[in-house]
Protein backbone atom coordinates (compact mmCIF):
# COMPACT_ATOMS: atom_id res chain seq x y z
CA UNK A 1 0.00 0.00 0.00
CA UNK A 2 1.77 2.89 -1.16
CA UNK A 3 1.38 6.62 0.65
CA UNK A 4 -1.98 8.04 -0.92
CA UNK A 5 -0.58 11.60 -0.17
CA UNK A 6 1.62 13.52 -2.57
CA UNK A 7 2.84 17.12 -2.78
CA UNK A 8 0.79 18.70 -0.86
CA UNK A 9 1.69 21.45 0.79
CA UNK A 10 -0.28 22.91 3.55
CA UNK A 11 -0.60 26.78 4.18
CA UNK A 12 -1.99 29.09 7.20
CA UNK A 13 -2.37 32.19 4.83
CA UNK A 14 -5.04 30.77 3.01
CA UNK A 15 -8.35 32.34 4.26
CA UNK A 16 -11.15 32.01 2.54
CA UNK A 17 -14.26 34.55 2.56
CA UNK A 18 -17.29 32.40 1.10
CA UNK A 19 -18.56 29.11 0.73
CA UNK A 20 -20.17 27.58 -2.42
CA UNK A 21 -23.89 26.99 -1.50
CA UNK A 22 -24.55 28.46 1.37
CA UNK A 23 -27.69 30.95 1.75
CA UNK A 24 -26.79 34.73 1.61
CA UNK A 25 -27.64 35.29 5.16
CA UNK A 26 -28.48 32.67 7.54
CA UNK A 27 -31.72 32.88 9.55
CA UNK A 28 -31.29 30.13 12.28
CA UNK A 29 -32.13 28.47 15.37
CA UNK A 30 -29.96 26.32 18.52
CA UNK A 31 -31.40 22.51 19.59
CA UNK A 32 -30.69 23.35 23.10
CA UNK A 33 -30.90 21.24 25.74
CA UNK A 34 -31.24 18.51 23.29
CA UNK A 35 -28.16 16.27 23.09
CA UNK A 36 -26.22 18.71 25.76
CA UNK A 37 -29.19 19.16 27.97
CA UNK A 38 -28.94 22.70 30.48
CA UNK A 39 -32.02 22.06 33.26
CA UNK A 40 -32.68 25.70 33.42
CA UNK A 41 -33.91 25.56 30.44
CA UNK A 42 -36.78 22.48 31.53
CA UNK A 43 -36.57 22.89 35.02
CA UNK A 44 -39.95 20.35 35.55
CA UNK A 45 -39.08 18.17 32.73
CA UNK A 46 -35.65 18.15 34.80
CA UNK A 47 -36.88 17.07 37.51
CA UNK A 48 -39.19 14.87 36.72
CA UNK A 49 -36.15 13.05 34.92
CA UNK A 50 -34.88 12.90 38.77
CA UNK A 51 -32.30 15.97 38.37
CA UNK A 52 -32.19 17.96 40.91
CA UNK A 53 -32.36 22.37 41.25
CA UNK A 54 -29.47 24.08 42.53
CA UNK A 55 -29.62 27.34 44.45
CA UNK A 56 -26.36 29.33 43.69
CA UNK A 57 -23.76 26.45 42.42
CA UNK A 58 -24.54 24.10 39.40
CA UNK A 59 -21.92 21.66 41.09
CA UNK A 60 -23.41 21.01 44.82
CA UNK A 61 -25.63 18.97 43.14
CA UNK A 62 -27.48 16.67 39.99
CA UNK A 63 -27.85 19.76 37.31
CA UNK A 64 -26.00 17.84 34.88
CA UNK A 65 -25.30 14.94 32.48
CA UNK A 66 -22.59 13.70 34.00
CA UNK A 67 -24.32 14.00 37.52
CA UNK A 68 -26.94 12.49 36.58
CA UNK A 69 -25.28 9.51 34.70
CA UNK A 70 -22.90 9.07 38.03
CA UNK A 71 -26.58 9.42 40.05
CA UNK A 72 -28.41 6.90 38.51
CA UNK A 73 -26.04 4.56 36.52
CA UNK A 74 -28.37 1.59 35.51
CA UNK A 75 -31.14 3.71 34.28
CA UNK A 76 -29.36 6.85 32.66
CA UNK A 77 -29.06 6.06 28.90
CA UNK A 78 -33.50 4.79 29.30
CA UNK A 79 -33.86 8.10 30.89
CA UNK A 80 -31.91 10.43 28.30
CA UNK A 81 -33.53 8.21 25.38
CA UNK A 82 -36.59 9.19 26.48
CA UNK A 83 -35.88 12.96 26.54
CA UNK A 84 -33.74 12.63 23.02
CA UNK A 85 -36.97 11.55 21.44
CA UNK A 86 -39.34 13.99 22.77
CA UNK A 87 -37.23 17.30 23.02
CA UNK A 88 -36.79 17.55 19.27
CA UNK A 89 -39.03 15.84 16.88
CA UNK A 90 -40.20 15.68 13.23
CA UNK A 91 -43.00 18.55 14.78
CA UNK A 92 -40.51 20.70 15.84
CA UNK A 93 -38.95 20.91 12.42
CA UNK A 94 -42.06 21.14 10.04
CA UNK A 95 -42.47 24.31 12.48
CA UNK A 96 -38.89 25.78 11.89
CA UNK A 97 -39.14 24.98 8.31
CA UNK A 98 -42.64 27.06 8.39
CA UNK A 99 -41.22 29.77 9.98
CA UNK A 100 -38.41 30.18 7.27
CA UNK A 101 -35.68 28.92 9.33
CA UNK A 102 -32.55 27.44 7.03
CA UNK A 103 -29.66 26.75 9.60
CA UNK A 104 -29.98 24.81 12.99
CA UNK A 105 -26.89 24.66 15.40
CA UNK A 106 -26.64 21.97 16.99
CA UNK A 107 -24.95 21.66 20.47
CA UNK A 108 -22.84 18.03 21.01
CA UNK A 109 -20.83 17.24 23.80
CA UNK A 110 -17.76 15.13 22.90
CA UNK A 111 -19.49 12.13 24.92
CA UNK A 112 -21.64 11.86 21.62
CA UNK A 113 -18.50 9.78 20.39
CA UNK A 114 -18.64 7.35 23.31
CA UNK A 115 -15.44 6.15 22.85
CA UNK A 116 -13.76 9.17 23.78
CA UNK A 117 -15.61 8.78 27.33
CA UNK A 118 -12.75 7.29 29.72
CA UNK A 119 -15.26 5.01 31.92
CA UNK A 120 -13.11 5.18 34.83
CA UNK A 121 -13.93 8.52 36.18
CA UNK A 122 -16.46 10.03 33.45
CA UNK A 123 -20.20 9.22 33.27
CA UNK A 124 -22.52 10.09 30.49
CA UNK A 125 -25.45 9.34 29.11
CA UNK A 126 -24.78 6.59 25.27
CA UNK A 127 -27.14 6.11 22.85
CA UNK A 128 -26.98 10.26 21.39
CA UNK A 129 -25.56 9.20 18.10
CA UNK A 130 -29.03 7.65 17.01
CA UNK A 131 -31.07 10.38 17.71
CA UNK A 132 -28.36 13.45 16.34
CA UNK A 133 -28.56 10.74 12.75
CA UNK A 134 -32.25 10.78 13.04
CA UNK A 135 -32.42 14.41 13.90
CA UNK A 136 -30.16 15.31 11.00
CA UNK A 137 -32.12 13.13 8.78
CA UNK A 138 -35.20 15.13 9.39
CA UNK A 139 -33.36 18.61 8.98
CA UNK A 140 -31.86 17.20 6.00
CA UNK A 141 -35.51 16.49 4.02
CA UNK A 142 -36.75 20.31 5.16
CA UNK A 143 -33.88 22.02 3.39
CA UNK A 144 -32.49 23.06 6.67
CA UNK A 145 -28.59 23.30 7.06
CA UNK A 146 -26.68 22.14 10.31
CA UNK A 147 -23.63 23.29 12.13
CA UNK A 148 -22.13 20.93 14.29
CA UNK A 149 -20.91 22.86 17.61
CA UNK A 150 -18.86 21.07 20.01
CA UNK A 151 -20.62 22.92 22.45
CA UNK A 152 -18.98 20.71 25.82
CA UNK A 153 -15.40 19.54 25.27
CA UNK A 154 -13.71 16.73 26.85
CA UNK A 155 -12.42 17.90 30.43
CA UNK A 156 -14.48 21.16 30.05
CA UNK A 157 -13.40 24.80 28.50
CA UNK A 158 -14.89 26.92 30.88
CA UNK A 159 -15.69 26.47 34.68
CA UNK A 160 -18.75 26.67 36.51
CA UNK A 161 -21.30 26.34 33.57
CA UNK A 162 -23.94 23.66 32.82
CA UNK A 163 -23.81 23.89 29.38
CA UNK A 164 -20.23 21.99 29.63
CA UNK A 165 -21.82 18.46 30.35
CA UNK A 166 -20.14 18.35 33.78
CA UNK A 167 -20.45 21.87 35.99
CA UNK A 168 -17.13 22.41 37.82
CA UNK A 169 -14.21 24.42 38.38
CA UNK A 170 -11.61 21.97 37.92
CA UNK A 171 -10.92 23.02 34.09
CA UNK A 172 -9.03 20.20 32.00
CA UNK A 173 -9.69 21.03 28.38
CA UNK A 174 -6.75 22.88 27.83
CA UNK A 175 -3.88 19.94 28.07
CA UNK A 176 -2.66 17.61 25.60
CA UNK A 177 -4.63 14.70 26.59
CA UNK A 178 -8.12 16.68 26.22
CA UNK A 179 -6.80 18.45 23.14
CA UNK A 180 -6.10 14.91 21.46
CA UNK A 181 -9.33 14.06 22.64
CA UNK A 182 -11.26 16.78 20.47
CA UNK A 183 -9.89 16.33 17.56
CA UNK A 184 -10.44 12.50 17.29
CA UNK A 185 -14.01 13.77 18.10
CA UNK A 186 -13.40 16.22 15.00
CA UNK A 187 -12.10 13.43 12.27
CA UNK A 188 -15.29 11.35 13.57
CA UNK A 189 -17.60 14.27 13.20
CA UNK A 190 -15.78 15.05 9.88
CA UNK A 191 -15.77 11.35 8.68
CA UNK A 192 -19.75 11.37 9.19
CA UNK A 193 -20.95 14.59 7.66
CA UNK A 194 -19.36 13.33 4.28
CA UNK A 195 -20.19 9.92 4.19
CA UNK A 196 -23.34 9.24 6.50
CA UNK A 197 -26.41 10.46 4.45
CA UNK A 198 -28.38 11.33 7.78
CA UNK A 199 -25.29 14.16 8.15
CA UNK A 200 -26.20 15.43 4.38
CA UNK A 201 -27.75 19.02 6.29
CA UNK A 202 -24.26 19.35 7.50
CA UNK A 203 -22.05 22.44 6.14
CA UNK A 204 -20.20 23.68 9.44
CA UNK A 205 -18.43 22.23 12.37
CA UNK A 206 -17.67 24.37 15.39
CA UNK A 207 -14.34 23.67 17.01
CA UNK A 208 -15.31 24.73 20.59
CA UNK A 209 -18.06 26.77 22.34
CA UNK A 210 -16.98 29.48 24.46
CA UNK A 211 -13.53 28.97 25.76
CA UNK A 212 -12.66 30.85 28.63
CA UNK A 213 -12.08 34.83 27.38
CA UNK A 214 -8.47 35.09 28.85
CA UNK A 215 -6.28 33.98 26.53
CA UNK A 216 -4.04 33.55 29.14
CA UNK A 217 -5.70 30.85 30.77
CA UNK A 218 -6.08 28.84 27.68
CA UNK A 219 -2.78 27.51 27.14
CA UNK A 220 -1.80 26.12 23.47
CA UNK A 221 -5.35 26.86 22.09
CA UNK A 222 -3.90 28.89 18.95
CA UNK A 223 -2.10 25.37 18.35
CA UNK A 224 -5.46 23.46 18.76
CA UNK A 225 -6.93 25.49 17.01
CA UNK A 226 -4.50 25.07 13.78
CA UNK A 227 -4.70 21.21 14.52
CA UNK A 228 -8.70 21.80 13.94
CA UNK A 229 -8.07 22.90 11.21
CA UNK A 230 -5.92 20.36 9.93
CA UNK A 231 -7.35 17.48 10.95
CA UNK A 232 -10.78 18.43 8.75
CA UNK A 233 -8.73 18.91 5.31
CA UNK A 234 -6.96 15.74 6.23
CA UNK A 235 -10.20 13.67 6.16
CA UNK A 236 -11.50 15.73 3.14
CA UNK A 237 -8.00 15.45 1.17
CA UNK A 238 -8.44 11.35 2.14
CA UNK A 239 -12.08 11.55 0.55
CA UNK A 240 -10.64 13.18 -2.44
CA UNK A 241 -12.10 16.73 -1.75
CA UNK A 242 -9.77 19.35 -3.03
CA UNK A 243 -9.62 21.98 -0.27
CA UNK A 244 -9.68 25.63 -1.88
CA UNK A 245 -6.55 26.71 -3.21
CA UNK A 246 -3.65 25.51 -5.91
CA UNK A 247 -1.11 24.47 -3.81
CA UNK A 248 -3.18 21.29 -2.56
CA UNK A 249 -2.75 18.09 -4.24
CA UNK A 250 -3.64 14.73 -3.88
CA UNK A 251 -2.99 11.08 -5.31
CA UNK A 252 -4.85 7.82 -4.28
CA UNK A 253 -3.63 4.25 -4.00
CA UNK A 254 -6.08 1.66 -6.12
CA UNK A 255 -5.18 -0.67 -3.12
CA UNK A 256 -6.90 1.55 -0.65
CA UNK A 257 -10.38 3.23 -2.93
CA UNK A 258 -12.81 0.70 -1.76
CA UNK A 259 -11.90 1.36 2.35
CA UNK A 260 -12.05 4.73 3.66
CA UNK A 261 -10.81 3.57 7.27
CA UNK A 262 -7.81 1.87 5.24
CA UNK A 263 -7.06 4.70 3.43
CA UNK A 264 -7.58 7.41 6.27
CA UNK A 265 -5.13 5.22 8.69
CA UNK A 266 -2.40 5.88 5.59
CA UNK A 267 -3.03 9.53 5.82
CA UNK A 268 -2.40 9.25 9.45
CA UNK A 269 0.86 8.59 8.45
CA UNK A 270 1.54 11.13 6.19
CA UNK A 271 4.45 13.96 8.01
CA UNK A 272 2.71 17.30 6.55
CA UNK A 273 0.61 16.79 9.30
CA UNK A 274 1.52 17.91 12.87
CA UNK A 275 2.03 14.35 14.67
CA UNK A 276 -1.47 15.18 16.93
CA UNK A 277 -3.21 15.56 13.99
CA UNK A 278 -1.59 12.26 12.60
CA UNK A 279 -2.38 10.53 16.03
CA UNK A 280 -6.09 11.77 16.05
CA UNK A 281 -6.25 10.58 12.67
CA UNK A 282 -4.81 7.20 13.72
CA UNK A 283 -7.24 6.82 17.09
CA UNK A 284 -10.57 8.07 14.93
CA UNK A 285 -10.11 4.68 12.99
CA UNK A 286 -11.24 1.87 15.28
CA UNK A 287 -13.77 4.62 16.28
CA UNK A 288 -15.43 4.83 13.20
CA UNK A 289 -14.98 0.92 12.58
CA UNK A 290 -17.13 0.71 16.05
CA UNK A 291 -19.60 2.91 15.06
CA UNK A 292 -19.78 1.36 11.57
CA UNK A 293 -20.89 -1.38 13.27
CA UNK A 294 -23.27 0.42 15.17
CA UNK A 295 -25.01 2.30 13.12
CA UNK A 296 -25.06 -0.10 9.56
CA UNK A 297 -22.34 1.78 7.89
CA UNK A 298 -19.83 -0.76 7.62
CA UNK A 299 -20.60 -1.36 4.27
CA UNK A 300 -20.19 2.66 3.05
CA UNK A 301 -16.45 2.91 5.57
CA UNK A 302 -14.94 -0.36 4.64
CA UNK A 303 -16.24 -1.50 1.11
CA UNK A 304 -17.77 1.02 -1.20
CA UNK A 305 -15.43 3.98 -3.69
CA UNK A 306 -15.52 7.04 -1.28
CA UNK A 307 -14.02 9.53 -4.40
CA UNK A 308 -17.21 11.95 -5.12
CA UNK A 309 -17.87 15.08 -5.64
CA UNK A 310 -18.43 16.87 -2.43
CA UNK A 311 -17.92 20.08 -0.83
CA UNK A 312 -15.61 21.29 1.91
CA UNK A 313 -17.02 21.30 5.04
CA UNK A 314 -16.63 25.30 6.62
CA UNK A 315 -14.28 25.19 9.98
CA UNK A 316 -16.18 27.35 12.82
CA UNK A 317 -14.06 29.00 15.46
CA UNK A 318 -15.39 31.53 18.11
CA UNK A 319 -13.89 35.04 16.79
CA UNK A 320 -10.89 36.02 18.09
CA UNK A 321 -12.41 38.90 19.98
CA UNK A 322 -13.90 36.54 22.11
CA UNK A 323 -10.98 36.27 23.98
CA UNK A 324 -8.64 38.71 25.25
CA UNK A 325 -5.12 39.16 27.02
CA UNK A 326 -3.42 38.33 22.82
CA UNK A 327 -5.77 35.50 22.22
CA UNK A 328 -4.45 33.47 18.96
CA UNK A 329 -6.14 34.30 16.06
CA UNK A 330 -8.00 31.78 14.10
CA UNK A 331 -7.80 33.39 10.59
CA UNK A 332 -4.35 32.91 10.97
CA UNK A 333 -4.91 29.07 10.85
CA UNK A 334 -7.86 29.05 7.84
CA UNK A 335 -7.06 26.10 5.17
CA UNK A 336 -9.85 25.83 3.00
CA UNK A 337 -13.76 27.45 3.99
CA UNK A 338 -14.17 29.24 7.63
CA UNK A 339 -16.19 31.72 9.26
CA UNK A 340 -16.81 32.71 12.59
CA UNK A 341 -18.97 32.93 15.75
CA UNK A 342 -19.96 35.56 18.40
CA UNK A 343 -22.50 35.48 20.99
CA UNK A 344 -24.26 38.31 22.33
CA UNK A 345 -26.42 38.91 25.30
CA UNK A 346 -27.51 41.90 27.11
CA UNK A 347 -29.16 40.25 30.12
CA UNK A 348 -25.93 39.09 31.80
CA UNK A 349 -24.63 42.58 31.76
CA UNK A 350 -21.37 44.21 30.98
CA UNK A 351 -22.56 45.22 27.55
CA UNK A 352 -25.05 48.61 28.31
CA UNK A 353 -27.09 49.84 31.01
CA UNK A 354 -30.36 47.88 32.14
CA UNK A 355 -32.80 50.07 30.15
CA UNK A 356 -34.39 50.33 26.94
CA UNK A 357 -33.11 53.40 25.24
CA UNK A 358 -29.04 51.85 26.27
CA UNK A 359 -30.01 48.70 24.82
CA UNK A 360 -31.13 50.18 21.33
CA UNK A 361 -28.51 52.49 21.26
CA UNK A 362 -26.01 50.00 22.03
CA UNK A 363 -27.46 47.27 19.74
CA UNK A 364 -28.24 49.92 16.89
CA UNK A 365 -24.24 50.63 16.59
CA UNK A 366 -23.04 47.65 17.12
CA UNK A 367 -19.10 47.22 15.16
CA UNK A 368 -18.18 43.80 16.02
CA UNK A 369 -18.65 42.54 12.56
CA UNK A 370 -16.39 45.77 11.66
CA UNK A 371 -13.62 44.61 14.19
CA UNK A 372 -13.99 41.20 13.17
CA UNK A 373 -13.28 41.86 9.58
CA UNK A 374 -10.60 44.07 10.32
CA UNK A 375 -8.73 40.88 11.79
CA UNK A 376 -9.96 38.39 9.29
CA UNK A 377 -12.76 37.04 11.10
CA UNK A 378 -14.77 36.72 8.41
CA UNK A 379 -17.70 36.10 7.70
CA UNK A 380 -19.32 36.35 11.06
CA UNK A 381 -22.62 35.10 12.44
CA UNK A 382 -24.14 35.68 15.48
CA UNK A 383 -24.53 31.57 16.65
CA UNK A 384 -26.38 32.73 20.12
CA UNK A 385 -28.93 35.79 21.02
CA UNK A 386 -31.86 36.45 22.59
CA UNK A 387 -34.80 39.25 23.90
CA UNK A 388 -33.51 38.44 27.51
CA UNK A 389 -33.05 41.72 29.10
CA UNK A 390 -31.79 43.05 32.73
CA UNK A 391 -35.20 44.42 32.84
CA UNK A 392 -38.93 43.83 32.97
CA UNK A 393 -39.71 44.16 29.29
CA UNK A 394 -42.38 45.86 27.73
CA UNK A 395 -44.34 43.72 24.63
CA UNK A 396 -43.97 47.21 22.67
CA UNK A 397 -39.58 46.84 23.37
CA UNK A 398 -39.62 43.05 22.38
CA UNK A 399 -40.61 43.95 19.33
CA UNK A 400 -38.53 46.81 18.93
CA UNK A 401 -35.93 44.14 20.54
CA UNK A 402 -35.92 41.73 18.01
CA UNK A 403 -35.90 43.85 15.31
CA UNK A 404 -32.98 45.89 16.16
CA UNK A 405 -31.28 42.61 17.19
CA UNK A 406 -31.89 40.92 13.64
CA UNK A 407 -30.40 44.47 11.79
CA UNK A 408 -27.52 44.54 13.88
CA UNK A 409 -26.94 40.80 13.20
CA UNK A 410 -27.64 40.00 9.42
CA UNK A 411 -25.25 43.02 8.13
CA UNK A 412 -22.97 39.81 8.70
CA UNK A 413 -23.11 36.06 7.95
CA UNK A 414 -26.27 36.11 9.75
CA UNK A 415 -28.35 34.84 13.37
CA UNK A 416 -29.01 31.66 15.14
CA UNK A 417 -31.55 32.19 18.03
CA UNK A 418 -30.67 30.75 21.27
CA UNK A 419 -33.11 28.65 21.58
CA UNK A 420 -35.96 26.96 19.90
CA UNK A 421 -37.96 25.98 22.31
CA UNK A 422 -37.88 26.53 26.28
CA UNK A 423 -40.30 24.58 28.44
CA UNK A 424 -43.72 26.70 29.65
CA UNK A 425 -44.61 25.34 33.19
CA UNK A 426 -45.66 26.38 36.57
CA UNK A 427 -41.68 25.93 37.39
CA UNK A 428 -41.10 28.84 34.63
CA UNK A 429 -44.06 30.87 35.42
CA UNK A 430 -46.26 30.03 32.52
CA UNK A 431 -44.36 31.45 29.41
CA UNK A 432 -42.22 33.84 31.44
CA UNK A 433 -39.09 31.76 30.48
CA UNK A 434 -40.06 31.09 26.55
CA UNK A 435 -40.98 34.75 26.16
CA UNK A 436 -37.13 36.22 25.72
CA UNK A 437 -35.96 32.26 25.43
CA UNK A 438 -38.03 30.37 22.87
CA UNK A 439 -38.16 31.52 19.08
CA UNK A 440 -41.29 29.53 18.31
CA UNK A 441 -42.84 31.04 21.53
CA UNK A 442 -41.97 34.73 20.04
CA UNK A 443 -42.99 33.96 16.88
CA UNK A 444 -45.87 33.10 18.61
CA UNK A 445 -46.45 36.41 20.32
CA UNK A 446 -45.40 38.41 17.56
CA UNK A 447 -42.21 39.49 18.47
CA UNK A 448 -40.14 37.72 15.83
CA UNK A 449 -41.73 38.02 12.04
CA UNK A 450 -42.98 34.73 10.65
CA UNK A 451 -40.74 35.50 7.67
CA UNK A 452 -37.14 35.98 9.59
CA UNK A 453 -36.14 38.66 6.87
CA UNK A 454 -38.73 40.51 7.41
CA UNK A 455 -39.13 43.25 10.62
CA UNK A 456 -41.95 44.91 11.89
CA UNK A 457 -39.83 48.55 11.91
CA UNK A 458 -36.88 48.72 9.23
CA UNK A 459 -36.44 52.24 10.71
CA UNK A 460 -35.99 51.07 14.18
CA UNK A 461 -32.03 52.22 14.56
CA UNK A 462 -32.91 55.48 12.85
CA UNK A 463 -33.64 57.46 16.54
CA UNK A 464 -30.48 55.46 17.87
CA UNK A 465 -28.22 55.71 15.02
CA UNK A 466 -24.39 57.56 16.04
CA UNK A 467 -25.42 58.44 19.44
CA UNK A 468 -22.96 56.07 21.08
CA UNK A 469 -21.11 52.87 20.23
CA UNK A 470 -20.44 49.48 21.68
CA UNK A 471 -17.78 46.90 20.32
Amino acid sequence: MRHILAGLALSSTLVAHAWAGQPTNIYGVNLGSWLVLEPWMLPQGWLDMGGESCSTNCSTCISTESSFAKAYPDTVDATFADHWDTWFTQNDVDKLKAAGINTVRVPLGYWIVEALVDRSHESYPRGGLNYLRRGLGWLQDAGIQAILDHHALPGVQTPGQMFTGNCTNDVQFYTPYNYHRALVWTAVMTTLAHLDPNFGSVFAIEAVNEPIMNAAETPNYGTFQKNFVQTIRAVELTLGIPVPSSSLSFSLSVSVSNNFTAALNVTSTATIFSPEVQLALADAVPILLEIGVQCGLQSIFEASPFWKPRTSLVANFMDVNWQYNNPANPADVAIGPQAYDNHLYYSFGGVADANPTAYLTSICNLTRIQSDAAVGNSPLWFGEWGLSTQFNATDDFLYQWADAQKLAYSKGAGWIYWNFKTEISSLTNGNALARQWSYLEALELGYLTRDPAVLHDPNVCKPYISNSTSS
